[in-house]
C-alpha cells in the first residue's frame, strides 16, 4: 500500500476498532468473546491494521492531570505552498510535536505541542526548533488552558526531558 494510500476497513475491522478504542488493554481472548471470533483472528487482523499504519496502541496520558506539563497549539504560516509535504513532514518530525495537520483557514498548518518546561518550552519551540526549520513566514501560539476527552501519547521531548526516558 502507497504511503498516503487510504485504508478500506471491513466491517470486522471497524467493530475491532471499536472495542480497541473503548479498551485497549483488552486481551485478544476479551476481545474475541465480545466480537464472536477466534484469538488468532483477533490477532491476525490487529497485525494487518498495524502493518497498514491504521492501527497503533500506544499509552496515553491526560497531560492536564500531570503538574508541570502544558499543552499549546501553534498555528504556521508558511513562506510558500509549493513544498507543503515536505513542511508537514519537517513540523511533524520536532520532538514536542504531538501532531500536525494541513488545515483550512487562516494558517497553513497547525500543531499541537507538549511541554514540559512551560512557556519556557514554548518560546524555545518556536524560537529554536521551529525556527531551524526554515520556510516558516509566521506563527501565533494558544496555551491550552483546560480541556475534556485529552488523551494523548507522549512525544520524544517530553518523555526524555520530563521522565527521563525515550
Amino acid at each position: 500500500m502507497a504511503k498516503d494510500e487510504k485504508f478500506t476497513l471491513e466491517r470486522q475491522d471497524r467493530r475491532l476498532l471499536a472495542v480497541l478504542a473503548e479498551d485497549g488493554q483488552l486481551s485478544a481472548g476479551k476481545v474475541s468473546e465480545r466480537l464472536g471470533v477466534t484469538s488468532p483472528t483477533v490477532r491476525s487482523r490487529m497485525k494487518n491494521l498495524m502493518a497498514a499504519g491504521v492501527l497503533r496502541v500506544a499509552g496515553l496520558v491526560d497531560p492536564f492531570r500531570i503538574k508541570g506539563l502544558e499543552v499549546a497549539f501553534v498555528g504556521i504560516t508558511v513562506e510558500t505552498h509549493s513544498k507543503m509535504d515536505d513542511m508537514l513532514q519537517k513540523v511533524s518530525a520536532l520532538d514536542k510535536v504531538n501532531w500536525a495537520a494541513v488545515v483550512t483557514g487562516r494558517y497553513d498548518i497547525m500543531v499541537e505541542v507538549l511541554l514540559p518546561e512551560g512557556t519556557d518550552d514554548l518560546y524555545a519551540f518556536i524560537n529554536d526548533e521551529l525556527s531551524a526549520i526554515g520556510g516558516v513566514a509566521a506563527s501565533e501560539s494558544f496555551m491550552v488552558m483546560k480541556a475534556k476527552r485529552k488523551w494523548v501519547p507522549l512525544p520524544r521531548a517530553v518523555r526524555r526531558r520530563f521522565f527521563g526516558q525515550d
